[in-house]
């Protein structure tokens, strides 16, 4: 069985965020990283997923994640938003569930494993940000069709989000930022 924690840093108790991350890309990665410290800067109560090991399979990450959300001591009437990345996006069917607004950053679109995902997307009311490059295999931009839903799709971007110039990489990075920023407030 593959083990994981969640680190919280306090905030507002009424504005919660859950951050899950991908296979190989911990919270510390520069997408997650930064979508955290913008949150806690508004002051939000920031969770923090981290997996024990590396890569855990991806029907123990669907799983996994899903608990991590049903689980969460979250009071009655707070904002639970999630922010995701890639495999991350397996909480997505619990997300809709839930009612749980969400950023789901290069999620699984495409692929076997990406019916359930793609299912949930089409089923949600929440609000959502989706964000995805041109470049990555597992992005499909045309998926995003219910409502409240932000597509954020960047011309040349890998599943890193990562355009091969370090500048606009960065103008990259920022503009994600920013466009969780912007959920995250619209809450």
């Amino acid at each position: 069985m593959t083990t994981w924690r969640i680190g919280t840093t306090a905030g507002d108790p009424a504005r919660v965020a859950t951050i899950l991350p991908g296979s190989g890309y911990t919270a510390q990665g520069p997408l997650l990283w930064y979508a955290a410290k913008a949150l806690r800067a508004a002051g939000w109560t920031v969770r923090t997923f981290a997996w024990d090991e590396l890569s855990p399979d991806w029907t123990e990450a669907r799983r996994t994640y899903g608990e991590a959300l049903r689980s969460a001591s979250v009071p009655d009437g707070c904002r639970h938003l999630v922010v995701a990345k890639s495999l991350g996006s397996f909480a997505l069917p619990v997300a809709v569930d839930l009612g749980l607004p969400g950023a789901w950053l290069t999620p699984v679109l495409t692929g076997n494993a990406s019916g359930p995902v793609r299912a949930a997307l089409a089923a949600g009311t929440a609000p959502a940000l989706l964000v995805g490059g041109t470049a990555d295999p597992l992005w499909d931009g045309g998926v995003a069709t219910a409502p409240d839903t932000e597509v954020l799709e960047v011309d040349g971007a890998d599943h890193s989000l990562e355009v091969g110039d370090w500048r606009r990489s960065h103008e990259v990075l920022a503009r994600v930022t920013g466009a969780v920023e912007r959920l995250a407030t619209q809450l």
